[in-house]
């Protein structure tokens, strides 16, 4: 036993601006020197109390999660596969995943204190909510909202870490004694789970509105689904990592395999997709892929159903983050990464074909043209028009050379990108870093498109690839902007064995879900990261002399992975003051 300074109440005081006419629920909030019996006494700062608890939920996936004294290097994104971080003086934690140098010294501890900050302000507002003085029904929407948080702020640790010390409705101060032997693997997922359960009975399916950012049964059931996902996933499920320790094994997983949690996994997923709450929105009348690109901007087309595949929503003020990190220096941008040429790759063509495949039309000498719509929706590469200041769209010039009469300039390869393209998802068309106007920035945090491909690849995994994985994935490609084919399968071979299926789904979800903080785990959980972050990572040189352009693939940096990397350290500082607390193997 080791005693554990947790702060006092993260409370110090919030005071939270809120009217019954204008004012949305989980708008800003400001700090005061309120008290915690004044907060719980008075209903609009225990509203605002809630509030705060959602204030961090998207941090772990935020994609400038690692800096140096604000100065961002990038997030998940940088951490994995799929993007090269900015060199700062400091050694941030996604280089240290990109180097294979993570240690639990310098590891990014955020997501252990986080976490369990905001356990401890759920657990103080449902000590406190029975006297509030608010109407019975609104304190059981709270305790449910908080309840989920709760389940949220767990996963984020069980993910990171494996199993995790489970405190229950406990509020510890900083005078008491805390036990913080970890829980196995298999209790943490049971706790989640059951808090989402409980939670789903109380909350109505898919808040929208003011109510809008609100968890709902929806979401309770979509994390559901997720965390179950995970627990079927080789890495969790029977695996022999870390089999040489044998106390320490249950923390990271089932001892054993049970093809059955692949069937939990499926049937909670299909269990949001019966709510019929969700949709996908499809939008190619005007432009292939409208509908991508809009789900992630729904505020602007809410009539138009934009919202319809929104599960969970981070809200977050107007502003220009997203474009001040991934736009060109010319637009005054840069620090989020920039994509490697393996992600660029894994988009198929427009006709839903592989480029590898032979019949796909790919052609490298022009290898931009007839791609997935996600691709110009997801990556800047050269010659994308982007709005620049107040004129609405210039091309982005990353070529080295001459072309049109103009040199190449603060955004070629080598001068404002290693690799040779920046980033374009989830950006406003009308939105750039140098332009005065600005945007929503808040970003979905769980979509219909995952639960989808959460259902598709447990479903495969149970059944193999059955109808109804097929329907998703042509769905969800129809979505994309993909033609259709004279087969109506959308570049999908109907012939797939699993294995195929499981490969297909795999790409499927790194294109899908790019960047959106999915892919870092996916190959954990797959245990395919010693593949793919062990190798070196390419960029795409373009130099242009008048009408003429090549195109050479170059060695941007030899990513390291050791097997320690599965999962992530828990940090020093913890350990160091709980002997208790076992440390994750080979760190």
């Amino acid at each position: 036993m080791k005693r554990i300074i947790y702060p006092v109440i993260v409370l110090m005081g919030i005071w939270f601006m809120v009217s019954c006419n204008s004012a949305d629920f989980l708008d800003e909030t400001v700090t005061t020197d309120l008290d915690e019996a004044t907060v719980f006494s008075d209903s609009t700062y225990t509203t605002a109390f809630l509030t705060d608890i959602y204030t961090n939920i998207g941090f772990a996936s935020n994609f400038d999660r690692f800096n140096d004294w604000g100065t961002s290097s990038g997030g998940l994104q940088t951490a994995c596969d799929e993007a090269e971080p900015r060199q700062l003086s400091a050694i941030t934690t996604d280089v240290q995943f990109a180097t294979g140098t993570v240690n639990s010294v310098i590891v990014d501890n955020s997501s252990w204190i986080r976490p369990y900050e905001n356990i401890r302000k759920v657990n103080q507002l449902l000590k406190h909510l029975p006297e509030v003085p608010i109407a019975v029904g609104r304190k059981e929407i709270y305790a449910a909202e908080a309840r989920f948080l709760r389940a949220w702020y767990y996963f984020v640790l069980v993910r990171h870490y494996g199993g995790v010390p489970l405190i229950g409705d406990v509020v510890y101060t900083r005078d008491d004694e805390i036990n913080t032997v970890r829980n196995t693997f298999a209790e943490c997922v049971d706790y989640i789970v059951s808090e989402c359960d409980e939670a789903a009975k109380v909350l109505p399916n898919n808040p929208s509105g003011r109510e809008r950012g609100h968890a709902g049964a929806g979401a309770c059931m979509a994390l559901k689904a997720r965390v179950l996902l995970y627990a079927a996933s080789p890495l969790y499920n029977g695996s022999d990592f870390a089999s040489e320790f044998p106390d320490i094994k249950p923390l990271l997983g089932y001892p054993e395999y049970s093809a059955e949690r692949w069937k939990l996994a499926r049937d909670a997923a299909r269990q949001v997709i019966s709510m019929n709450a969700y949709s996908l929105y499809i939008d190619n009348a005007e432009e292939a892929g409208r509908g991508f690109y809009r789900q992630y901007i729904p505020s602007d087309w809410v009539a138009d159903g934009a919202y319809s595949g929104t599960i969970l929503e981070h809200k977050r003020a107007m502003g220009r983050w997203r474009e001040n990190l991934f736009q060109p220096p010319s637009r005054g941008g840069g620090g989020g990464g920039w994509p490697y040429q393996e992600l660029v790759d894994a988009f198929p063509m427009k006709n839903g074909k592989a480029i590898t495949d032979p019949n796909s039309g790919y052609d490298p000498n022009d290898p931009y043209a007839n791609r997935d719509p996600r691709l110009f929706n997801s990556i800047v590469y050269d010659q994308v028009p982007l709005r620049n200041a107040s004129i609405e769209s210039v091309p982005v010039n990353i070529y080295l050379g001459n072309y049109n009469g103009q040199p190449s300039g603060q955004d070629a390869v080598y001068t404002g990108t290693p690799t040779g393209y920046y980033f374009k998802k989830q950006q406003h068309k009308q939105a750039a870093a140098n332009y005065f106007i600005e945007v929503n920035q808040a970003r979905p945090l769980m979509r219909y498109a995952e639960l989808l491909l959460n259902y598709a690849e447990a479903q495969n995994e149970y059944e193999g690839p059955t109808t109804d994985v097929f329907e998703i994935l042509k769905n969800i490609r129809e979505r994309a902007g993909i033609e259709p084919g004279e087969d109506g399968m959308y570049g999908i071979d109907s012939g797939m064995n699993q294995e195929a299926m499981r490969e297909f789904i795999q790409n499927e979800r790194r294109v899908e879900l790019a960047i959106e903080g999915f892919r870092i785990w996916d190959v954990r959980r797959w245990m395919i990261a010693e593949q793919t972050d062990n190798k070196t990572m390419h960029g795409m040189e373009i130099t242009r002399n008048g009408e003429e352009a090549s195109y050479k693939t170059f060695e941007v940096r030899k990513r390291i992975f050791r097997k320690a990397m599965y999962f992530w350290p828990i940090p020093y500082a913890e350990v160091a003051k709980s002997p208790e607390l076992v440390q994750n193997p080979y760190y």
